[in-house]
């Protein structure tokens, strides 16, 4: 050990601290410019706070200029700090070491103390105390923080404090007015002590650093004689224990082998005269026993086989290297068992080597295959160099056992109980579905007869019977009512089948039995759905056919009239979307109850689906009686409900048809209730109607009217008119707002109000807003191409398109197709709108605004929304609704409230456009009130995209 220790590197010594410096004096400036970059970040950022903070403090009229100068340039300074500090963080260790970025931090040091230098001597006033107070305060503690990041180098610290203080300390000291020089000595005494503060910092942080060095370089010396140590012991007593080992078997192998010289002598005489014998009993034990006999050579990987052909169907020549001809031919899947069983016994774990595998046979199927070894040979160091032994076919076994284990698994698995029974009667064995239906465990019934476990006096009295079938017939099976263990009766199917053996005896009896108590459920549950709502417990829709069926029959023979009330709840999607599934679910059993409660007359009541419901009134009266019944059904259903903690008030549409005063059939009758009852819903729900013969024919319109509308979306009939839009401050069109039309091939233009009410109630409007929504963006390109202006096109949104939720995604890829900039585009969307579902609006305005399209409440003053609900949504313009510029005057109600909205929308840093303004008295006095902009007949009608470009090259002319 002391001349391993001789050999160690000595450690690191230094006598004084410096000759520390000067050895460590690369890393020490390269730990130091870190620690600078490290703890400039706050400095900078805290600069750049107080320069705001005294900007705000110094601003007037005076100064105005010279003092955005100076912010502009320190908020630069700030930037660039920040991102050299962010460059220094992101380059690799060894290029920090750089000196370039000492003297780039030692520059932007000085730059910065020049930078609030100039800020003190030509920023501050001379005769105003408290914003010398404010202001020298605050730089005094942008220099604190700075000077203490900056300490930990001198060069740094004085980089930014002599370019700080030494112009502001001359420039106060130096000047005429008292107060100022007053300043002077404070700043003088600031620097004395910042100079006192850095040198202490700087000189602990010096100490830190060279005591961290050596500490680090005595660490890695000893490390290194450590290793070096333990490295030569552990070779030093390797070798020993290794001379030690050979002279003890170099001492036992040659009394070993005196032995076995003298032993082998003997020995081989015997073998040799019984060598013949053996070879030959061998043989013939071989033979009989249709094992395969190996012989492998671990050296040479050569095997021998016999019964090749037999076991593999492969003669000799194809197996004769194990590691190429066998192993392919072996199953992936029993590979791993038989190497680990191989690997085990040639280190000696087992006794022998014993393993199943399968190999492929020549005509491609699986055979299994059991192996058993034995190694015969090793070498000195007791590595095995040949193994016998022998292989025989053991496939029908393994197909035995599987079917077994098949057969045991099905047993146990089956749903039906299972029991085996000897030929007299005693129960042999039973699955656990046996012991689940009848409660009685193995060791119970095991042993048992039959007839002991059955306790019903009818089933006694039939096993008589049962057993004569089953001698005469094999088998036999029926209902039986059984007991179970607990006492608890249940209806039995059971199935008895007779096992008999090769003389043709009754060997046993296998029996099946299944409870029939869920069937027998399921069965009765069945026939009440097919029949009654689950929900609501009220009749279905097929129970409700049957008896308005049955109920037009006796009204056809007896010469009656039955009434038939279509209900169908209010806004019920609306509540089902809100409250959740459970609370509608709720809100449907209610109604239900109130429904049988208002109508006990009723013939049948019945939920026809969702939140439809159907009455049959057999007998009603007269149109009077029934009006006053539908009436109070309506007030009834319209009660306040509590419903999950909620109170609410759910009203309904109802729709009545009578038979035979509507309608001769019951498919008649049904139809013509659901469209009174739609009626109904058209005219805002809470209403009852009758079906009429109008209300029919207006109904068809619809129908007609929407398939012709589905007909113009697919085939182009409809079109985009623009109507201009002037700004007042320019006096010029600088948007257009885009207005769909339909242009009929029969009835010419239809007008919007015909149809866009239609499409709302249709979904169709989502088809519509995407058409004009592309068309008017390919438009606006298409002017911007031609040179013209850069119009901002505005397209209104539906409260369709908003739900659908993929808005953002369309606004985007419609951009993308049309190549038109997002700042072009601008989305309308009606004041009521907004306040439908607030926070999915203000979510998806705030995507669009993302995009940079413009957006705009449409018709605004016609709706309820509340200044808090406008200060949340993100939006551009404020469009005033043109019920209030019809009847503008100057001293009436409708131009102080479009006064009111002026004013507040630019209070918001909102731009206000006036829609319908007709005359010039309106323009001029929406002018006085300093009106963005002005959309209205007295600038232009919509006009199509021609006549727009028109009035576009005009405008250009004029300019």
């Amino acid at each position: 050990m002391t001349a391993l220790s001789a050999d160690a590197p000595a450690p690191l010594t230094l006598d004084t601290s410096r000759d520390i410096a000067r050895h460590f004096a690369s890393d020490i400036e390269a730990e130091r410019t870190r620690l600078l970059y490290l703890g400039s970040r706050v400095p900078t950022l805290f600069m750049l706070l107080n320069g705001l903070a005294c900007a705000c403090l110094l601003w007037g009229p005076d100064n105005g200029w010279l003092l955005i100068g100076w912010l502009v340039w320190l908020v630069l300074l700030a930037v660039l700090r920040l991102v050299q500090v962010s460059a220094f963080n992101a380059a690799p260790p060894s290029s920090q070491a750089s000196t370039h970025w000492r003297r780039r931090f030692l520059l932007g040091a000085g730059a910065s103390g020049l930078t609030l230098a100039f800020g003190a001597v030509l920023l501050v006033p001379s005769d105003v105390f408290y914003q010398q107070a404010l202001v020298y305060g605050l730089i005094a503690t942008a220099i604190l923080s700075a000077s203490v990041a900056y300490a930990v180098s001198r060069a740094a610290f004085l980089a930014f404090a002599l370019p700080c203080l030494l112009p502001t300390l001359t420039y106060l000291l130096f000047s005429g007015d008292p107060l100022l020089r007053g300043w002077g000595l404070l700043g003088c005494i600031l620097l004395v002590a910042l100079m006192v503060v850095a040198w202490q910092v700087h000189r602990l942080v010096q100490r830190s650093l060279l005591q961290r060095f050596q500490n680090q370089a005595l660490i890695a010396n000893l490390e290194s004689a450590k290793q070096q140590a333990e490295g030569l012991n552990h070779e030093l007593a390797r070798e020993v224990e290794q001379r030690r080992r050979a002279e003890r078997e170099l001492r036992q192998a040659h009394g070993e082998l005196e032995l076995r010289v003298a032993e082998r002598t003997l020995e081989l005489d015997e073998a040799t005269h019984a060598l013949g014998k053996s070879q030959a009993r061998l043989a013939l034990a071989l033979e009989a026993s249709e094992l395969g006999l190996w012989d492998w050579d671990l050296q040479s990987d050569e095997v021998h086989h016999s019964h090749l052909h037999e076991l593999f169907g492969l003669p000799p020549e194809a197996v004769q290297v194990m590691l190429r001809d066998l192993k392919p031919r072996l199953h992936p899947d029993d590979l791993p068992a038989l190497r680990r069983a191989l690997v085990e016994h040639m280190q000696g774990q087992s006794d022998g080597y014993q393993i199943e595998y399968r190999v492929r046979h020549a005509d491609g199927h699986w055979v299994w295959i059991e192996d058993r070894g034995r190694a015969v040979e090793r070498d000195g160091r007791g590595r095995v160099r040949r193994m016998l032994g022998t292989r025989r076919d053991i496939s029908a076994r393994k197909q035995h056992e599987e079917q077994q284990r098949l057969a045991a698994m099905v047993f146990e698995a089956a749903s039906e109980g299972i029991v085996i029974l000897d030929a007299d009667y005693r129960l042999l064995a039973i699955n656990q579905a046996f012991s689940a239906l009848s409660g009685y465990s193995r060791e119970e019934v095991l042993g048992q007869r039959a007839i002991r476990l059955v306790s019903q006096p009818e089933t006694q009295r039939q096993y008589q019977s049962i057993r004569l079938e089953l001698e005469q017939h094999g088998s036999w099976q029926g209902e039986l009512m059984e007991t179970r263990k607990n006492g608890e009766l249940y209806p039995q199917w059971l199935q008895l089948n007779v096992v008999r053996d090769a003389r043709g005896g009754v060997s046993h009896v296998v029996g099946f039995f299944a409870d029939l108590s869920s069937r027998r459920a399921a069965e009765e549950r069945l026939r009440y759905l097919s029949h009654y709502d689950e929900l609501t417990g009220l009749a279905n829709r097929s129970l409700f056919r049957e008896r308005l069926h049955d109920a037009g029959q006796r009204a056809r023979q007896r010469g009656g009239s039955i009434a038939l009330l279509h209900i169908d709840l209010d806004r019920f999607k609306l509540l089902n979307d809100s409250l959740g599934h459970d609370v509608a679910d709720e809100l449907l059993r209610q109604m239900s109850r109130r429904l049988t409660q208002a109508l006990p007359e009723a013939d049948t009541l019945a939920r026809l689906s969702g939140d439809e419901f159907a009455v049959l009134l057999d007998a009603y009266g007269s149109l009077s009686a029934l009006a006053r019944t539908a009436s109070r059904l309506l007030d009834t259903l319209r009660l306040p409900v509590i419903v999950g903690g909620q109170e609410l008030v759910v009203s309904a549409s109802l729709g009545i048809s009578l038979l035979p005063d509507n309608a001769r059939e019951i498919a008649s009758l049904i139809s013509q209730a659901n469209m009174a009852m739609q009626h109904a819903k058209h005219l805002g729900g809470n209403t009852f109607q009758f079906f009429t013969d109008n209300l029919q024919a207006c109904t068809l319109e619809r129908l007609q009217l929407e398939t012709q509308l589905r007909k113009a979306i697919d085939e182009g009939q409809l079109e985009v008119f623009y109507q201009p839009k002037l700004c007042m401050t320019e006096d010029r069109l600088s948007a257009a707002e885009a207005l769909v039309r339909w242009r009929h091939p029969e009835r010419g233009l239809v007008a919007p109000g015909e149809f866009i009410g239609l499409a709302e109630e249709t979904g169709l409007i989502a088809a519509i807003g995407e058409f004009v929504l592309r068309r008017a963006c390919q438009q606006a390109r298409s002017w911007q191409l031609q040179g013209l202006a850069d119009i901002r096109v505005s397209v209104n949104l539906s409260v369709h398109q908003l739900r659908q939720g993929n808005l953002v995604s369309l606004v985007r890829r419609v951009l993308e197709e049309t190549d038109l900039a997002a700042q072009w585009l601008e989305l309308e969307l009606t004041e009521s709108q907004l306040l439908d579902n607030v926070e999915n609006v203000i979510s998806t305005f705030q995507q669009l605004r993302g995009l940079g399209v413009k957006l705009a409440i449409d018709d605004f003053g016609t709706g309820y929304s509340s200044l808090s609900y406008l200060k949340r949504f993100p939006v551009d313009y404020v469009k005033i609704d043109q019920s209030f510029i019809r009847d503008l005057a100057a001293g009436g109600e409708d131009a102080a409230i479009t006064r009111a909205i002026i004013v507040m929308a630019h209070s918001l840093g909102l731009k206000v456009v006036a829609e319908g303004v007709e005359t010039q008295a309106q323009m001029d006095f929406l002018k006085e009130q300093r009106c963005d902009e002005l959309q209205g007949y007295l600038i232009s009608r919509p006009i199509e995209a021609e006549a727009f470009a028109a009035l576009l090259r005009e405008q250009a002319r004029l300019a």
